[in-house]
């Protein structure tokens, strides 16, 4: 019912910048309440990475400074901007939407991961 589909993801040197874009599509009109980015590495649980909702961010501590989450409205479309790439930023990055469903209540939906690996 809702995809969402990510991109941006590479290969870059410690020190570079990466930006993700990922974009929500729907049959019908949706409506938004939070997006916000995940990140899984090898061996470790997934994480929550930055947020947006309502005009809020949130973001991880090892992230803050580095990082910056923003959302085109018009579009259903959330960016991370990553400076200052770390190897330890290295993971699959994932899109994750919640949406008001067609009964008034909340719908969780995941893009499908995007690679970002930090190597020197």
């Amino acid at each position: 019912q809702v995809q969402l589909v990510e991109s941006g993801g590479g290969l870059v040197q410690p020190g570079e910048a990466l930006r993700l874009s990922c974009t929500a599509t729907s049959g019908s009109v949706l409506s938004i309440n939070a997006m916000g980015w995940y990140r899984q590495a090898p061996g470790k649980q997934r994480e929550l990475v930055a947020s947006t909702s309502r005009g809020t961010t949130n973001y991880a501590d090892s992230v803050k400074g580095r990082f910056t989450i923003s959302r085109d409205s018009f579009k259903n479309t959330v960016y991370l901007q990553m400076s200052s790439l770390e190897p330890e930023d290295t993971a699959v990055y994932y899109c994750n939407v919640r949406v008001w469903g067609v009964r008034g209540d909340q719908n969780e939906y995941w893009g499908q991961g995007t690679q970002v690996t930090v190597s020197s």
